[in-house]
């Protein structure tokens, strides 16, 4: 396995958020965590990237124990998170923006084909790539954000609720984006509320309530499952 996090619990002061929760993930994976606010999601996804320690357990990535390392120290062993929210940095400009993905590179031919990569990928960041990203509409700055990620030169991208707050022709096009990403062999980790969209785009899910790992299985078997449908598909 690429990432398997190992039994792992995490606490905010004492209330504890996770509770002795494992997923894995392998090369050419997209998997998906579903389930409601305050489930426990986004903390896993901290904990994977460094930004929250784990109280007990582990992280571990290509053989290597991480849990206990600085974040920009995950980052350089390529590790991206793309966080709730997006967080561009507003009075930045588009390339800027961008450029703070490489911050930890120094290839510069490397770092030029992959912004130059990221241009292809999203042509409206190109034509904007002056602009101040505070003026782009909610869509472009989550390309903003997903791009900035790329520019680390990533093996894993773990990806916070990207389509929240999105129209539905956005939802469509970061779902198309994402597996564009997947299939240029970059595996994935998406957290989504968006339950329909999630299981479509992974092979395998984990449905966390309440900190715990409820159900997990492959992606299809989990859209078919009763609980699963009354609770976050709405059937």
């Amino acid at each position: 396995m690429l990432l398997e996090v190992k039994d792992v619990t995490v606490h905010y002061g004492s209330v504890q958020a996770v509770s002795d929760i494992s997923i894995a993930i392998d090369e050419g994976q997209i998997i998906t965590l579903i389930g409601a606010n305050g489930a426990g999601k986004s903390t896993t996804l901290r904990t994977i990237s460094g930004l929250k320690r784990a109280t007990t357990g582990s992280v571990w990535f290509d053989g290597q124990r991480i849990d206990r390392l600085a974040p920009e120290k995950i980052v350089r062993m390529g590790i991206a998170h793309v966080p709730e929210g997006r967080q561009v940095f507003p009075d930045l400009s588009v390339n800027q923006n961008l450029h703070t993905g490489a911050y930890l590179r120094k290839d510069r031919q490397g770092i030029a084909r992959d912004l130059e990569d990221v241009h292809e990928r999203f042509p409206v960041l190109k034509e904007r790539r002056n602009q101040r990203a505070k003026t782009l509409s909610g869509g472009e700055q989550q390309m903003v954000a997903i791009g900035r990620a790329l520019m680390s030169g990533p093996r894993l991208i773990l990806m916070d609720e990207p389509s929240l707050g999105l129209s539905p022709v956005m939802v469509q096009e970061v779902a198309r984006i994402i597996r564009d990403i997947n299939a240029r062999g970059v595996p994935v980790i998406l957290v989504e509320q968006n339950a329909e969209l999630a299981l479509t785009l992974a092979s395998y899910g984990y449905v966390l309530e309440t900190g715990r790992i409820a159900l997990e299985g492959e992606a299809n078997d989990l859209h078919e499952n009763d609980h699963v449908r009354h609770a976050y598909l709405g059937a």
